[in-house]
């Protein structure tokens, strides 16, 4: 009989620089997570779908490929999932509303704060 995997926490990583989503996927990693990038929102929204309640942390930029946007992709994290830990990024001040629960950061942040927030994601 095979040994069963340890449980690992899913993180949702959207950001469509390639060298930011990467580096924040091995910082996760590094803390256990099992990771899940993607480039647009529209993407993300498809992931949501099929996965909202096995993801503890989602981290978005604001500005991302395709149509939506963070903020917009945010809400619908929130309505698949009201327990998710939600953190929109961005280097201007937000011009929409984040839904409730959700947090901004703005850049540039500090890899400790990644990590802090991924603790705290996995404690709730």
């Amino acid at each position: 009989m095979g040994q069963a995997e340890p449980f690992r926490a899913t993180a949702l990583i959207v950001e469509d620089d390639a060298l930011q989503r990467e580096m924040l996927s091995l910082l996760l990693e590094e803390s256990g997570y099992r990771v899940i990038q993607c480039e647009s929102a529209e993407a993300a929204e498809r992931v949501l779908d099929n996965n909202a309640s096995a993801i503890c942390l989602m981290l978005t930029d604001v500005q991302l490929a395709g149509d939506m946007n963070g903020v917009e992709l945010a809400h619908v994290a929130k309505d698949r999932n009201p327990k998710l830990d939600v953190v929109v990024t961005s280097g201007r001040p937000l011009k929409q509303p984040l839904p409730d629960g959700a947090k901004f950061w703005a850049k540039p942040w500090a890899p400790l704060d990644v990590l802090r927030e991924a603790e705290l994601a996995q404690l709730s």
